[in-house]
């Protein structure tokens, strides 16, 4: 199981006051009180209670993000080039915290397609630079491992077991590149997708995907029941990753999943959330009305009440966007309240972590200001645990 840093106590008592608050159910105006990093207080309407005068700007809770893979670009940020990982982990962490996110779950692969440009010695640099900026307390953002372990790859299983004793993961997801599958059901999508990317002539790419659907056919049975066999013993929380059909659905039910990620298909979804699962989405996704892969949409999703969870992804400031995208009315049965669910609390409890992820007394102080220009959220300040980060 993950736990949670300390933070209490080191935050005097703050009220802010004339703020916009996003409860898990409404929208009020009033004010809310900290005390030693948690919430002890929040009121309805107008207080004479000296304090940060928030100006009738938004409040909510911290953001909560489950899978972003934004540090490997700050690691390679070109081709051949390495950035020092620790450095390359304040980067991304700035950035996370400036988009309103106090708690991340930073996703390092396991398992190497052949056109991967890092390796496992790379994932070992950026977990150790995570660790490390997590005890000297280096760090604006809460951050916890996702492991995404690519069950096809032949290196799979000897990649997870170097993380394995890590205290850090809280989130491990099973995937499956291989063309003719899940995200690339069809081969013409798989090759429009990557043919150009790795510039190989028809022959070359038809070889190619031979041996990846080889690898998969090979690999990831194995694989997958040998990394769920482990999530389960650790009370680690099990994510799928592109589930296309109900057999898929199927196999996460007995493999204990309790987080559908990026479903592709309006079936999956449907048999996800009917068999208990939380269904993930790409906010970038929502954001750019639909998937760039063709596959189902995240609005169609919403609309379809098959929505419970968005990731910024490869985006990290799409996640807020998103969320007052969806909360402005682009779905009529999803408020303010209901869309900031989705990147708050439903993350945060789904993962284990209820000490935060709402506007609630005895919930922790992670807080983000925001005020809307237009339709843009601009976030304004960022507070965790009562102690400003941004």
């Amino acid at each position: 199981m993950i736990e949670a840093i300390d933070m209490q106590g080191e935050a005097d008592e703050r009220v802010y006051r004339n703020a916009r608050l996003v409860l898990a159910d409404e929208v009020v105006d009033g004010h809310l009180v900290l005390r030693g990093g948690s919430i002890v207080e929040i009121g309805a309407g107008a207080t004479n209670i000296d304090g940060v005068d928030l100006e009738g700007d938004y409040l909510v809770p911290g953001l909560v993000e489950l899978h972003t893979d934004h540090l490997e670009g700050h690691y390679a940020p070109r081709p051949r080039v390495r950035w020092d990982p620790k450095v390359a982990l304040l980067a991304h962490d700035a950035q996370i915290a400036a988009a309103g996110i106090t708690t991340v779950f930073d996703a390092l692969r396991v398992g190497m397609d052949e056109d991967a440009e890092l390796g496992i010695d790379d994932m070992m640099r950026l977990e150790a630079a995570i660790c490390e900026g997590v005890d000297r307390n280096r760090l604006r953002a809460e951050h916890f491992i996702h492991l995404r372990c690519e069950v096809s790859a032949p290196d799979c299983l000897d990649a997870f077991r170097q993380f394995e004793n890590h205290g850090g993961v809280g989130l491990v997801s099973l995937m499956d590149h291989a063309p003719g599958q899940r995200q690339f059901r069809h081969i013409e999508a798989y090759r429009a997708y990557y043919q150009g990317k790795l510039k190989m002539p028809d022959d070359v790419f038809d070889r190619f995907c031979a041996r990846r659907i080889a690898q998969s056919e090979a690999n990831s049975p194995a694989n997958r029941s040998a990394i769920a066999r482990h999530c389960a013993e650790r009370g680690i929380v099990l994510a799928s990753h592109d589930d296309a059909t109900d057999a898929h659905v199927d196999d996460a039910v007995k493999q204990g999943v309790h987080i559908a990620e990026f479903p592709t298909t309006l079936e999956a979804a449907r048999g996800s959330h009917e068999a208990g699962m939380a269904v993930l989405m790409g906010a970038p996704n929502l954001v750019r009305g639909g998937s760039h892969s063709g596959n189902v949409s995240a609005r169609e999703l919403a609309e379809a009440n098959l929505l419970d969870i968005l990731s910024s992804d490869y985006i990290p400031f799409s996640l807020i966007q998103a969320a007052f995208v969806l909360g402005d009315g682009l779905v009529a049965s999803i408020d303010l309240a209901a869309a900031i669910r989705m990147v708050t609390l439903t993350p945060a409890n789904r993962v284990g972590l209820t000490d935060r992820g709402e506007l609630a007394i005895g919930k922790r102080g992670d807080l983000v200001r925001v005020r809307l220009d237009g339709n843009l959220p601009v976030v304004r300040t960022v507070w965790r645990q009562g102690r400003r980060v941004i």
